[in-house]
């Protein structure tokens, strides 16, 4: 029990779950807009964390890195064939490619009002948790503009 080192396990164990994710969440009826939606802020989430730790100039920025990590995520979706689906569009857009996009893109705005509202404070936070909350909000707000708009 003393010889062993101690397992770190944060975001990327999440990240091994997305693929199972979306096949449960088609089970249990979650629409594939708002799953995948969920999938993107996950991966730039993970992106955050990960590429401050990576000694690369290009990987090492967490935009780059989460665009890369949206890309190998539709790479994934393309090559299980959940991308395409007839029954899968709406506006006649893939729901999984609208969702990434949308869900990538929500992330980034949640971390810009952070970061923005840190900078007018004088790099203090408004209030505890604000770095998890403007994020987690903003992609809540949409998925329930979402949900509610297309009555998915």
């Amino acid at each position: 029990m003393f010889l062993v080192n101690p397992a770190y396990a944060q975001c990327p164990v999440c990240i091994v779950t997305v693929g199972g994710g979306m096949f449960i969440a088609r089970k249990l009826g979650v629409d594939d807009l708002l799953v995948s939606t969920w999938i993107a802020a996950l991966n730039v989430a993970a992106s955050f964390w990960l590429a401050p730790k990576i000694k690369n100039r290009i990987l090492g920025n967490p935009v780059i890195f989460s665009l890369l990590m949206l890309g190998f995520t539709f790479f994934y979706f393309y090559t299980t064939k959940q991308i395409g689906l007839l029954h899968s569009k709406i506006l006649g857009v893939d729901k999984i490619i609208l969702g990434q996009i949308i869900g990538t893109l929500i992330m980034f705005l949640g971390i810009f009002i952070d970061r923005f509202s840190r900078i007018k404070n004088g790099g203090k936070i408004l209030f505890p948790y604000q770095k998890v909350i403007f994020p987690i909000g903003s992609l809540l707000i949409i998925t329930l503009i979402f949900k509610f708009a297309f009555n998915l």
